[in-house]
């Protein structure tokens, strides 16, 4: 298994929207540029559909799992691919991206998409950050 992940000071609750809402994947992951079939507002398990990536033909995925509030995950061909978010008992949260599958494949993956992966979850705990940030100031959290 490959484990990608990025610590953010958002707590869980502000980074799960986030994850979790196909609507808003694009402001996290520029490459995603649509997503159907998977659930609304929010993933569902067992949802059939599709993603597109990069603007090509849309690539076929099913939500296998969701644990409201902290992980979901789909299977792409023969690859699983788990999003979550973990909770920090000092405070904020651990935002990650895992996949599984097999290893002739994760080793490609290391070397492809891997790095695009930590990219992602980086840029997820800033959006996250800027948020939590935001609602704060607002008087939210």
């Amino acid at each position: 298994m490959l484990r990608y992940e990025t610590a953010t000071s958002a707590p869980p609750e502000v980074v799960w929207p986030l994850l979790a809402r196909p609507d808003r994947w694009h402001e996290w992951a520029w490459h995603v540029r649509g997503a159907w079939g998977l659930g609304s507002p929010e993933v569902r398990a067992g949802a059939l559909g599709a993603v597109r990536l990069l603007g090509v033909a849309p690539v076929p995925v099913r939500i296998v799992d969701v644990d409201p509030g902290r992980s979901w995950s789909w299977r792409a061909g023969p690859l699983l691919f788990v999003h979550r978010v973990d909770p920090v008992v000092a405070g904020g949260s651990v935002v990650g991206i895992d996949v599984d599958g097999p290893a002739p494949v994760l080793a490609l993956v290391r070397r492809t998409y891997g790095p695009w992966c930590r990219h992602v979850t980086r840029v997820m705990a800033e959006r996250a950050a800027a948020d939590a940030s935001s609602a704060a100031s607002r008087g939210g959290w």
